[in-house]
């Protein structure tokens, strides 16, 4: 049977732009992610002062204004154009954006009725997306709001005040109950602070408030505490571009406030927010990673390192359109590896401060650390001159040392890490004993006639460390 040559046809098939827009706004955004994307947009802008506007009653409404180079008309229309620009295209260096998607995905997951109001040269431009009208007429039609309309918006006045600027309102906002807004807002407040700290701290920073609140930086590094251990900026040259590499141990918490502690441990704490911070062009896309290149335990939570790229290195990062996931290239990887080498040990070091003292020999102590090829044990000190003094009084020196070895074999150490980890300045072993007491374990030894030098090989053990002066005369 002879089969016939069929000639190619096209034919024009349109999405169905409820279902599109439907799957559009499930791309993951956060309220605090998609407020960040939008906030890039107007550092790209050069603005100077960016005033963010959210309230929950009577409706849930959020506005940002900034005092950016603003747009004309067609520029207003252009950045309402989904994907309006090139990923691959050139960028300056202080350009935040990627896809141009950022203001529409970032909006459309937040709200159903997005406008853009700019000022640039004297005149006032807007457009607006309102999500049921594509639905209903499934196409895609750009309004242009009517003058009383733009006049209601929140924040307009303001704009009209300004030469330049730009105003970005959501309304018909439906992914948040309005009591859990509030709780929405704080955390806002958090993220900007922390992804944004390079541009509100330093001289030329710039001014982001929250209803009126200006937000103060937070570094997740804490530079200016002086135990803090910075290490050496290392550039490395990768397909052209610059990476800089720097990593921070931050401070055992010994040596900081617990106020001061909590702070940098975050809400997710140390142990989750230990890892790469990595900078695009000053700004913070993803921290608390390794990256698999190394496991997130206890013993590196207090390592932190900052990875600084242009805006020209995203698909070597694989960096995704919410600018909050990347998977870097293998060779970046190896670049990785080598900064976490060199990191971990001395945030090892750290970690491990308290521990360490328990082999200190200018002190006796309770507890000795007893390492072999295949296992690590805490045992305790059976030459301490009180288990001496307690085994010359004891009648059944079987039964305490029956006692002690059950004390070594039952240390808690999984709630004794789980407390250090949540909250170490909880944990106050010291008090266990008082000064007064100490002082009737002075008496009653000498009262029992043993030797000056064994009260002075009491005084060195860790009972009565940085204390002896006041028991040397004791009587």
């Amino acid at each position: 049977m002879a089969v016939g040559t069929v000639g190619m046809t096209r034919e024009i098939v349109n999405p169905s732009l409820g279902n599109f827009i439907s799957s559009l706004r499930d791309v993951g955004y956060t309220f605090e992610i998609a407020v960040a994307d939008i906030l890039d947009n107007s550092i790209s802008a050069c603005a100077k002062n960016i005033s963010i506007y959210a309230v929950h009653q009577p409706d849930l409404v959020f506005a940002m204004l900034d005092d950016g180079i603003g747009l004309v008309e067609e520029g207003v229309r252009e950045a309402m154009r989904l994907a309006a620009k090139n990923p691959a295209d050139e960028r300056s260096a202080n350009d935040l954006g990627r896809f141009g998607l950022g203001l529409k995905t970032a909006s459309f997951s937040q709200c159903r009725n997005l406008t853009l109001v700019s000022k640039k040269d004297g005149r006032i431009s807007a457009r607006q997306w309102d999500l049921d009208v594509l639905t209903e007429r499934n196409e895609w039609l750009l309004i242009t709001p009517a003058t009383d309309e733009l006049e209601s918006l929140p924040l307009f006045k303001e704009l009209n005040s300004l030469e330049t600027g730009t105003l970005v309102v959501w309304r018909k906002v439906d992914r948040y109950e309005q009591d859990s807004f509030i709780t929405e807002i704080s955390k806002l407040k958090k993220h900007l602070s922390l992804v944004f700290h390079r541009f509100l701290e330093g001289r030329n920073r710039i001014k982001i408030s929250v209803n009126q609140d200006d937000l103060k930086p937070f570094n997740p590094f804490n530079p200016d505490n002086n135990a803090t251990q910075i290490g050496t900026a290392t550039k490395t040259k990768l397909f052209g571009s610059d990476v800089v590499i720097q990593a921070f141990i931050l401070p055992h918490h010994s040596k900081i406030s617990q106020q001061e502690f909590e702070r940098f441990a975050t809400e997710e704490g140390y142990t989750r927010s230990q890892g790469f911070y990595l900078y695009r062009a000053n700004r913070l896309l993803i921290w608390g990673t390794w990256w698999g290149i190394l496991k997130a335990i206890d013993s590196y939570k207090l390592v932190r390192i900052a990875v600084d790229i242009g805006n020209d290195q995203d698909r070597l990062w694989g960096i995704d359109i919410k600018k909050s996931t990347a998977k870097p290239a293998p060779e970046i990887r190896k670049l990785l590896a080598t900064a976490v080498a060199q990191a971990k040990e001395k945030g090892w070091k750290v970690y491990k401060q308290r521990g360490s003292k328990i082999s200190d020999s200018k002190v006796i102590k309770f507890w000795n650390v007893v390492v072999t090829a295949n296992e690590t044990k805490f045992s305790l000190n059976k030459k301490h001159p009180l288990f001496s003094a307690v085994c010359r009084l004891s009648d059944n020196t079987e039964m305490l040392d029956a006692y002690l070895a059950g004390i070594e074999k039952y240390i808690p150490l999984d709630a004794i890490l789980s407390y250090l980890q949540e909250n170490p300045f909880h944990i106050k072993q010291e008090s266990s004993i008082s000064d007064e007491e100490l002082c009737k374990i002075i008496d009653k030894l000498r009262e029992s006639g043993v030797s000056e030098d064994f009260i002075n090989s009491v005084l060195d053990t860790e009972l009565f460390n940085d204390k002896r002066g006041s028991f040397d005369n004791a009587s």
